[in-house]
């Protein structure tokens, strides 16, 4: 079996499932913000709480196993390229996005969010920067 193959597959399958979520989450909160009753406000509650916990922190944890079992199975002199340090900086910031998206999950929960819909539009744009970016230097890799 080639394992290279194999974990590449199951690594763009968690990275697509993640990113989904990565840039629905905050398009709810855009939603949940302007919402005027209670009863929107509880079902936006269920779905951001669902789509966290079920579908976006397992396949951030399932993107990160396949990623680092790619890079075991090419071998760790990849981190020696650029393009895999643009990366795995890409990947971190991502990471941290997908913790503070968790903050404000938890802000809402607790009828605590202070941010508005206009800051959630524009933070939403900052996982397609990011797909972007690691897009590029996975197929391009450039050499600098």
């Amino acid at each position: 079996m080639n394992w290279y193959l194999l974990f590449k597959s199951l690594h763009l399958i968690a990275v697509i499932s993640w990113m989904a979520g990565l840039l629905y989450l905050p398009r709810i909160f855009v939603y949940h913000t302007e919402a005027t009753h209670d009863s929107q406000k509880s079902i936006f509650k269920i779905m951001e709480r669902k789509l966290y916990n079920y579908i976006m922190m397992p396949a951030m944890i399932l993107s990160w196993l396949f990623g680092l079992l790619l890079i075991h199975t090419l071998g760790f002199t990849i981190f020696s390229e650029i393009w895999m340090q643009i990366k795995v900086i890409a990947v971190i910031i991502m990471t941290y996005y997908h913790f503070t998206l968790g903050k404000f999950l938890n802000d809402f929960a607790n009828n605590n969010n202070k941010k508005s819909s206009k800051f959630f539009r524009i933070y939403n744009e900052i996982p397609t920067i990011l797909l972007i970016v690691v897009i590029f230097v996975v197929i391009f890799k450039p050499i600098i």
